[in-house]
């Protein structure tokens, strides 16, 4: 088989492919026997017209598109193994002739961008080396004392600021019931701005079954086109009245939330796993800009189709990650006003960005060449397991004893550590020099 390449701009190449005229009768024969049960011709049963007959009958074009498929099918893997081309495209084919010597075809592919590293060791990179204050485990703590905090009813007083009422409502507007306005048994906690603008201050104050009517006006901007700005009246009964019960933070507490029998203990636990996640915020947070920086220290043409993967592949993920909650993307883009396409294109930025760290992180890796060890792999599967609460055994069973594709990620890792652990920490830029910056 012979095979020239032509390489053109952005990263594309134009492969020039041929076969002999034997090949491609041989094909031919291929492409009959695959499409003979199409073809009719009187006299004969369907699928038992013979060979010359079809190309008589109906033109020996008839079986050209399945004929040079099979012969691509064949060559073109064989040509890029040759040439070592890394595709990132689908192909596409045009015949360029077919003749008494055979037929010649082209298949033009993106393959992946040739560059220029720029500086990759050393590079001086701000670091920040953020920490745990004690009003982060306070923080931390309030969440767990609102987590485990329980309602309590209350009958002898007015509703208050922070409440949970129970209430039945219906609004009129001019008088009118409007659709979606009417609601029975309904939860609300005051103060939480859930509801109209006005109508959760005019609940307190209130007793339980009071009666009383609500007077507001919808926003500007609210979702029903006929109560855009409108006047609104609503009436209301009042049907229970309860209040938020925090527990004691003390000892007690400890015990009845974790393993720990002091608050002491508590908060010393609540510290070591922040510090833990803190360190880990730096090292990740650092990792990032040394790629940032590394990044912008070369050029790369990328091919559009590249840009275009990864935007498909990050809008499957954020559809996955919303169904998780209950949510479907269409849904969501339908309700904030936002096409797929719009949201799409609003992708394509980050989307360079992780291409262009991939391509000058693979190129890099290639160069360092760090080694993974036996270790590293069977921490790697440890890792998958705890985070998806599987046993090890069972992760390798799904990914394999020697899973290429998880070396390869291993070995992504250690080589953005690797640059990590060249790069030079400095003294992040004031603020106002940043801005200044951006202005430039």
């Amino acid at each position: 088989m012979a095979s020239t390449i032509e390489k053109k701009e952005h990263s594309q190449v134009v492969i020039s492919l041929e076969a002999s005229k034997e090949e491609f009768d041989a094909a031919l024969k291929v492409s009959y026997q695959k499409n003979k049960n199409r073809f009719q011709v009187p006299g004969f049963r369907k699928g038992k017209v013979p060979y010359a007959l079809v190309c008589q009958y109906y033109g020996e074009g008839v079986l050209y598109e399945d004929a040079i498929n099979e012969i691509a099918n064949k060559q073109y893997p064989e040509a890029i193994k040759e040439h070592d081309l890394k595709v990132v495209s689908r192909p596409t084919m045009d015949v360029t002739g077919i003749d008494d010597t055979g037929v010649k075809y082209t298949i033009e592919v993106s393959v992946k961008p040739e560059f220029e590293l720029g500086q990759y060791e050393g590079v001086e990179v701000p670091f920040a080396d953020s920490t745990v204050a004690d009003g982060d485990v306070d923080a931390e703590l309030d969440r767990m004392l609102k987590r485990n905090s329980s309602l309590e009813e209350v009958t002898d007083r007015a509703a208050q600021d922070g409440d949970t009422v129970t209430i039945d409502y219906e609004g009129f507007k001019d008088g009118v019931a409007f659709e979606g306005g009417k609601g029975e048994g309904y939860n609300l906690k005051l103060g939480s701005h859930s509801f109209i603008p006005g109508f959760e201050e005019q609940v307190v104050g209130h007793n339980v079954d009071d009666d009383f009517a609500i007077e507001v006006t919808f926003p500007e901007d609210y979702h029903a086109e006929d109560l855009k700005g409108a006047k609104a009246t609503f009436n209301v009964k009042l049907h229970t009245i309860k209040t938020e019960v925090i527990p004691a933070l003390d000892d007690e507490f400890a015990k009845d939330v974790s393993e720990f029998d002091t608050l002491a203990e508590l908060k010393a636990d609540i510290r070591g796993k922040q510090e833990a996640r803190c360190e880990e915020n730096n090292k990740s947070g650092f990792e990032n800009e040394v790629i940032r920086v590394v990044c912008d220290n070369c050029e790369i043409d990328i091919p559009d189709c590249m840009i275009e993967n990864e935007v498909s592949q990050m809008a499957d993920d954020q559809a996955m990650r919303m169904q998780q909650q209950g949510i479907g993307l269409d849904m969501y883009l339908q309700y904030v006003g936002q096409s797929m396409d719009d949201f799409k294109k609003s992708l394509e930025p980050m989307a360079r960005v992780r291409v262009k760290s991939s391509l000058v992180v693979e190129k890099i890796n290639e160069i360092v060449k760090p080694e993974v060890t036996a270790e590293d792999y069977e921490a790697e599967i440890a890792a998958i397991a705890k985070s998806y609460s599987m046993d090890a055994e069972e992760v390798k069973k799904s990914v394999g004893e020697d899973s290429e594709f998880l070396k390869n990620s291993i070995s992504a890792r250690k080589t953005v550590e690797y640059l990590a652990s060249k790069a030079v920490k400095v003294e992040p830029k004031p603020a106002e020099d940043s801005k200044e910056e951006e202005k430039k």
